[in-house]
């Protein structure tokens, strides 16, 4: 097999990692890639739905927050979610053709 799907901790999806250029991929092959991607990708809006329930909950904490420090941890910890999120919907765009780095 030249090609696998492999969790992203960061974005919490199994993302695809190819060996080799779509192209080269096989009629079938690239069908059953995008099958399997078609089923993750259909999981990315729940995930992005989790992680606005998470800024939801830290920016409440922060409206109460009177510690600079903890504010500035809350303010980097939302960004970093919105970051998060705005990769989700860009991987939930890719429908047509799945690109990725391949194995270094």
């Amino acid at each position: 097999m030249t090609y696998s799907f492999q969790i992203d901790e960061r974005l919490g999806i199994k993302l695809p990692v190819l060996e080799q250029s779509w192209n080269q991929y096989t009629i079938q092959s690239q069908e059953t890639i995008l099958s399997e991607w078609e089923t993750i990708r259909g999981k990315i809006p729940d995930r992005i739905k989790e992680l606005e329930c998470e800024i939801n909950r830290k920016q409440s904490q922060l409206n109460i927050e009177e510690n600079f420090e903890r504010s500035c941890q809350l303010n980097s910890e939302i960004a970093e979610l919105a970051s998060i999120i705005n990769d989700l919907w860009i991987w939930y765009r890719m429908n047509n053709h799945i690109s990725t780095k391949g194995h270094q």
